[in-house]
């Protein structure tokens, strides 16, 4: 992946990681993240894929954000944002799943993910990472 330069005296594109096993919902992200002016760094299509692709990307600092579903084949999105994590404790993880529950969100707080979001949410997606990387500053 190709990295493209800072625009001279401006920001860096906010760039995302998209990692779901099922092809629509990267799609459908994908749609609405780049609709509202966000780059899609890369996309994977399970946990594995999702550290390897992370690694290679060299966080940080792309991808600004990795946008990862948990309930997923080979490694869930807690196991690769955990592993994430260790690599770059600062990246800023949103676990993105149909089945979001007390025991993830817990989870997720622990290892550091920045936040849970349902995917009935998706378009509320860009307002939420927005607004995720407005706090983090």
């Amino acid at each position: 992946m190709v990295t493209e330069p800072e625009p001279p005296g401006g920001t860096p594109p906010i760039t995302i990681l998209i990692v779901d096993d099922v092809p629509d919902m990267r799609f459908l992200a994908r749609h609405y993240l780049e609709s509202a002016g966000f780059q899609v760094a890369d996309e994977a299509i399970d946990g594995h894929d999702a550290v390897a692709k992370f690694l290679a990307l060299g966080a940080p600092p792309i991808p600004t954000v990795v946008l990862i579903d948990n309930m997923m084949p080979k490694l869930t999105g807690l196991e690769a944002a955990a592993q994430m994590l260790a690599q770059s404790p600062d990246q800023l993880i949103v676990l993105y799943s149909a089945y979001l529950d007390d025991s993830v969100h817990e989870a997720a707080k622990r290892l550091g993910v920045t936040a849970c979001v349902s995917k009935s949410e998706l378009e509320n997606l860009p307002t939420i990472i927005g607004d995720l990387i407005t706090a983090r500053g």
